[in-house]
């Protein structure tokens, strides 16, 4: 039974899962005076570098789901950080454009979620942070093959 368990304190998923359940409480931190969450400041940053993404996009690129990406998008409208038309140009999507209070906000929030990456990074080389990137990049690689279906991938 004993080698069946993982040790939480050499254990990389742990490691990993703690780094970023410690990242989201700082990226909250600063973001909660803006009256933003991860997840507002999420889709805004996915909204200003990949513009026309849809609702099923933005929810993947944000980690929740498509309900809770349109009770978002609804907020945001509201708010006036976003527009949507009330017919969609073409086909069922209806393409989410930042206002310019949105661009403002987005601007307010990218700074103070950078603070946090310097933050984050602080103490570690170039050379370190490359490799870290790397390496994190491999990892999710991996996982994401696994996904494929056999004979697909």
């Amino acid at each position: 039974m004993g080698q069946d368990r993982i040790e939480l304190e050499s254990s990389v998923g742990y490691l990993l899962k703690e780094a970023s359940s410690t990242l989201r409480a700082a990226m909250d931190a600063v973001l909660r005076p803006l009256d933003m969450t991860v997840t507002h400041y999420s889709c805004l940053e996915l909204l200003a570098q990949r513009p026309g993404l849809s609702n099923s996009d933005l929810a993947r690129g944000a980690f929740v789901t498509r309900q809770s990406m349109n009770v978002l998008l609804h907020a945001l409208e509201r708010d006036g950080f976003v527009t949507r038309p009330a017919e969609a140009p073409a086909g069922r999507t209806l393409p989410v454009t930042l206002t310019p209070l949105g661009r403002h906000r987005l601007e307010q929030a990218s700074t103070a979620v950078r603070s946090v990456e310097a933050r984050m990074l602080r103490g570690m080389t170039q050379e370190e942070q490359s490799h870290a990137f790397h390496a994190l990049q491999r990892m999710v690689r991996s996982l994401h093959e696994d996904d494929v279906p056999r004979g697909q991938g």
